[in-house]
C-alpha cells in the first residue's frame, strides 16, 4: 500500500470526518431553510362536524332544533413584508455557518492526513532498522564462520568462538525486537486507517538524506503563512462572522414586523339544504294581523309574495355559494414581551465573543504548535549531524578493529563491543533520519506545501 492509498482509506473510514460531513449537510440544510423562509406560507384546514339538539346553524347563526351536519374549509396564505431584516441576517448567519463547517471539515482531513503519514514513516523506520538488524547477524554469522575455519585450523584460540556466538545471540534478539517494533508501527497505522489488523506491506519511500543547511523561513514567517490558509483559521474567524450575523438577527425582535395575509373559506350547513326559485309570479296569502274596523269587526291583513318552488342545495353547491374572500395587513409592533427579545440579543452577543475568544485559542494554539515544530525540527537536525558524525566515526573504528581481529591482534570482546556500537549507531541514524524529515514536513505543511517526502 502506498502513503496516498493510505491515506485515501483514513480519510474514507475516520468517524470524525464522517461527523463533519454529517455537519456540513445539516448546516447546508439550515441555509436552505433559511432561504425558504422568505417565501409565501399558505395552510389547508377542513372540518366535519355532527350536532343534535338545539344547535346553532353555522350556515345563518339561527338556533334551530334539529340535528345539523356541517363542514369547513379554510385556505390561508402569509408572507412577510418586514421584520427588522431578522430574515436577511439569519440567512447570512446560516451561509456563513456552513462555510465554517466545510473549513473545519478540512482541518480535520488535514489532521487524519498527518497522523496517517507519521505511522506511515513509522513502518519505513521499522523497516530499515529490521533490515539493519539483519544484516547485523549477517555479519556476525559470516565472522563466526570464518573464525570457526581459523579455530580449526588452531590459528586463533576456541575462546573467540563463544564470544562470538554470543554477539550473534545478540543480533537474533535485536532482529526479534526490530520485527515487534515493526508489527506495532503496523497496528498504529492500521489503526489510524480504521481499518481491521492485518498482514500488510507498505510501499516503500525513497527518502533521500536530509539537507542539513539551516531551515530557510522564521517562527514568525511560517506563523504568518499558516494563519492566511490554514481551514482551522478560516473555520474560525467565520464563525466570529456568523456570530455576528447572530446578533443582528435577534435585533430584528425589537423592530415591527409587517406580513399580509389572505384567506379563502366556505362552509356547507344541512340545515340549508334548500332553496327558493322564484317563477315571476306573485300570490296573495294572508298574514297573521288584523285591523279591528268601527262596526266591531275586523279585517285580515293580505300581502304578495313571489309564487316559487324550492329546490334542494347539493354538497358543492354550497359550497360555491358560501366563499368569502379576504385580504389583509398584519402589523405587529413589540411593546413588552417579558425582555425575550434583549434577552436573545445578550445570549447572541455572549456567541459572539466565544466565537471570537475561540479564533484567538486556535491562532496561539496554531502559534505554540509551530514554535514546538520549529524546536523539534532544529533539535531533529542536531541529532541527525550528530548521529550521521558518529556513525562515519564508527566504521572506521570498526574497520581498524575488524582488521585487528582479523589478525589476531584483537581479542572477540574488544570486537565484539565495537561493532555492537557501530549497529546501534547505524539504527539510531535510521530513527534521526525520518524523524528530522518528518519534523521538516510539518514546517512545509504549515505553508501550503504538499505533504511529501520524495
Amino acid at each position: 500500500m502506498s502513503l496516498q492509498q493510505c491515506i485515501e482509506i483514513a480519510l474514507k473510514n475516520n468517524i470524525t470526518i464522517r461527523q463533519g460531513q454529517l455537519q456540513v449537510e445539516n448546516n447546508a440544510l439550515q441555509l436552505r431553510q433559511a432561504r425558504l423562509n422568505q417565501y409565501p406560507t399558505a395552510n389547508f384546514s377542513g372540518s366535519q362536524a355532527f350536532n343534535s339538539g338545539r344547535n346553532v346553524d353555522p350556515f345563518t347563526n339561527q338556533a334551530v332544533q334539529q340535528n345539523i351536519t356541517s363542514s369547513n374549509y379554510q385556505l390561508g396564505t402569509s408572507v412577510t413584508v418586514f421584520n427588522g431584516f431578522a430574515l436577511k441576517n439569519q440567512i447570512k448567519q446560516n451561509d456563513l455557518a456552513l462555510q465554517a463547517s466545510q473549513q473545519e471539515l478540512k482541518a480535520t482531513q488535514n489532521n487524519t492526513s498527518i497522523t496517517v503519514a507519521q505511522n506511515y514513516l513509522n513502518v519505513l523506520t521499522g523497516q530499515e532498522q529490521y533490515a539493519i538488524a539483519q544484516r547485523q547477524a549477517e555479519v556476525t554469522q559470516a565472522q563466526l564462520d570464518r573464525t570457526q575455519r581459523l579455530v580449526t585450523a588452531g590459528t586463533l584460540p576456541e575462546a573467540n568462538l563463544y564470544d562470538l556466538r554470543a554477539q550473534l545471540a545478540q543480533n537474533q534478539v535485536d532482529i526479534v525486537n526490530a520485527q515487534n517494533t515493526l508489527e506495532l508501527a503496523k497496528v498504529a497505522l492500521q489503526q489510524a486507517m480504521n481499518v481491521p489488523i492485518q498482514n500488510i506491506e507498505v510501499e516503500p519511500i525513497n527518502v533521500p538524506n536530509p539537507s542539513t543547511a539551516p531551515y530557510m523561513e522564521s517562527v514568525q514567517q511560517i506563523y504568518e503563512t499558516a494563519s492566511s490558509f490554514l481551514p482551522d483559521v478560516q473555520g474560525a474567524d467565520l464563525r466570529v462572522r456568523s456570530a455576528a450575523f447572530g446578533v443582528e438577527a435577534a435585533k430584528g425582535g425589537l423592530y415591527p414586523s409587517l406580513s399580509i395575509n389572505g384567506n379563502l373559506s366556505t362552509v356547507y350547513s344541512s340545515a340549508a339544504r334548500q332553496r327558493f326559485i322564484s317563477n315571476g309570479q306573485k300570490v296573495t296569502v294572508p298574514t297573521s294581523y288584523f285591523i279591528p274596523l268601527p262596526d266591531g269587526t275586523q279585517f285580515q291583513v293580505l300581502t304578495q309574495t313571489p309564487d316559487g318552488s324550492y329546490s334542494s342545495f347539493n354538497y358543492f353547491e354550497q359550497l360555491q355559494n358560501n366563499l368569502n374572500e379576504s385580504v389583509s395587513l398584519f402589523l405587529r409592533v413589540p411593546i413588552f414581551g417579558n425582555f425575550q427579545a434583549r434577552n436573545r440579543i445578550t445570549t447572541a452577543r455572549i456567541q459572539q465573543q466565544n466565537a471570537e475568544l475561540n479564533s484567538q485559542n486556535i491562532r496561539l494554539q496554531l502559534r505554540q504548535q509551530i514554535e514546538t515544530a520549529y524546536t523539534n525540527m532544529r533539535a531533529g537536525a542536531n541529532r541527525y549531524l550528530a548521529t550521521q558524525a558518529q556513525v562515519t566515526s564508527l566504521e572506521r573504528a570498526f574497520q581498524a578493529a575488524e582488521s585487528r581481529f582479523n589478525a589476531g591482534a584483537l581479542n572477540a570482546t574488544e570486537y565484539n563491543i565495537a561493532k555492537t556500537n557501530l549497529d546501534r549507531a547505524r539504527a539510531s541514524l535510521v530513527q534521526a533520519k525520518y524523524d528530522y524529515v518528518f519534523r521538516t514536513k510539518i514546517l512545509d505543511f504549515f505553508q501550503n506545501k504538499p505533504l511529501t517526502f520524495e
